[in-house]
């Protein structure tokens, strides 16, 4: 077949079909249906056990329901009498301390221990996962007890602090260091950060610590001007995560505390009173209110967060200026 004649036959497919590539296979009357079909377990699942909660949530939250009878409308009662609950206040008050403390302490101490372990030495993988494997078993109730057991009077932490002469007649029974002991069980749990910190660090050039060196930055001008803005992303990344996370504690708090948060009410967090309201006096139409303060409180931090992340935090293709 001569070249003239495939061009010939070539412009006639044209004009024919409108297309110079392969014809495309035409849309069935079925497709539409099955793409349904395949997404059904996921709408199902998100409008039965997402979106349908919350909006019996939301709808609970103005009324008085305990449970047993039909809920009865009220309106604002239930988001007016938090502000008068001396409980409530003492519940906003240690979660806001407990997120204070716990979320700076926790991330830089998952970014130091991903630092030593960003550099090469012999066991390495072993060091990781060891450092990693409390973040998998932080979460359950039998650790909360033993953690609970170790910081109780004439326990193991009291014996080796009064060995140094520090009496504080155990952390569990005393008010002032009981959210400490909590703060220092959710460093424990550091595995998460630190594995994303990794990751973040070994994202960063060598070549430009070593021209940093090569100028004379120490060590601290280092991490200062050349860690921290290449991994400012990852740090903000775990500083949201964490802070959504801890603003939710609930397991360690009500094994260590029970559900008066004990002693004293210094381990109130808001989530246990949230669910001795809820489950406890069967007040779910208050519970349900104070479940969507949390949201409203957590949702304004998120977006302080966002905000202020505009002045620090550095992404791939950045000229540097913020706006």
């Amino acid at each position: 077949m001569s070249k003239a004649t495939m061009t010939a036959d070539r412009d006639a497919a044209v004009r024919t079909t409108g297309s110079t590539g392969p014809r495309k296979r035409a849309r069935l009357p079925g497709d539409g249906m099955a793409g349904y079909l395949f997404l059904s377990p996921w709408l199902i699942g998100i409008l039965l056990l997402t979106l349908g909660p919350m909006v019996t949530s939301l709808y609970l939250s103005f009324t008085d329901y305990d449970l047993f009878n039909s809920p009865t409308w009220i309106g604002l009662e239930n988001y007016e009498k938090m502000f008068s609950d001396p409980r409530w206040l003492r519940s906003v008050q240690v979660t806001a301390v407990y997120v204070v403390l716990a979320v700076p302490i926790k991330l830089a101490a998952a970014l130091a221990v991903a630092m030593l372990l960003n550099s090469k030495r012999r066991g390495q993988g072993f060091y990781r996962a060891a450092f990693y494997g409390p973040s998998l078993i932080g979460g359950s109730v039998s650790v909360a007890i033993v953690w609970k057991m170790m910081f109780s009077d004439d326990s193991v932490v009291d014996k080796l602090l009064l060995g140094v002469g520090i009496d504080t007649g155990g952390w569990a029974g005393n008010p002032d260091y009981s959210v400490m002991m909590l703060v220092l069980l959710a460093v424990w749990q550091l595995g998460a950060p630190m594995v994303i910190f990794l990751a973040g660090l070994k994202q960063v050039p060598r070549e430009l610590y070593e021209a940093a060196e090569v100028d004379g930055a120490g060590r601290w001008r280092r991490f200062r001007s050349i860690t921290l803005p290449m991994i400012s992303s990852v740090v903000f990344f775990n500083l949201l995560l964490e802070t959504i996370n801890s603003f939710q504690v609930f397991t360690s708090a009500y094994v260590v505390g029970g559900p008066n948060g004990q002693p004293a009410g210094s381990t109130l967090f808001y989530t246990i009173y949230l669910f001795d309201r809820g489950f406890g006096d069967y007040r779910m139409g208050y519970a349900s209110a104070m479940a969507w303060m949390l949201l409203l409180g957590v949702g304004l931090v998120t977006v302080f967060l966002f905000r202020t992340a505009r002045g620090w935090v550095f992404y791939s293709g950045d000229s540097g200026d913020k706006r």
